[in-house]
């Protein structure tokens, strides 16, 4: 065990975060999504869910300032407009959490897919909301 740091983040995420560099990407997601088959690392956490995720690894890392969408959901099929209650969330995480608050910005369901799957990897949750995924860009600590 460490100090100060969420007991959620296991050795192994530690050791992602930690490696990944400025304008990395990483997808936090949800029971539902596809994570092993997208290439990148998948990292599972069975037992959490995508907000306790998405609140222990933004105390960690810092969300990158130089681009206008940080941090990336994925659109409900069909509804682009609609916010599922998870997205929400998300938003208010960031907002309370982040080193540089920024306004979750979102992409289509397959445009979301293609995007993950050049992250440098997948934190799978037990989340059961729908679309409870959402993409995170590193950012810098000056």
């Amino acid at each position: 065990m460490l100090r100060n740091i969420d007991p959620i983040l296991s050795p192994e995420l530690l050791k992602a975060l930690r490696a990944m560099g400025h304008g990395d990407e990483i997808v936090i997601a949800d029971a539902n999504f596809p994570a092993s088959s997208l290439g990148p690392l998948c990292i599972r956490a069975d037992g959490s869910n995508a907000s306790d995720m998405l609140r222990a690894i933004l105390q960690v890392l810092p969300l990158d300032s130089f681009v206008p969408d940080p941090a990336l959901t994925m659109q409900v099929v069909d509804q682009p407009k609609a916010v599922p209650e998870a997205v929400t969330d998300f938003g208010n995480i960031i907002r309370e959490v982040a080193d540089t608050p920024a306004k979750t910005q979102s992409l289509e369901r397959f445009a979301f897919y293609e995007r993950a799957a050049t992250a440098y990897a997948v934190v799978q949750t037990g989340e059961t909301r729908l679309y409870g995924n959402i993409i995170l860009k590193k950012g810098v600590i000056g």
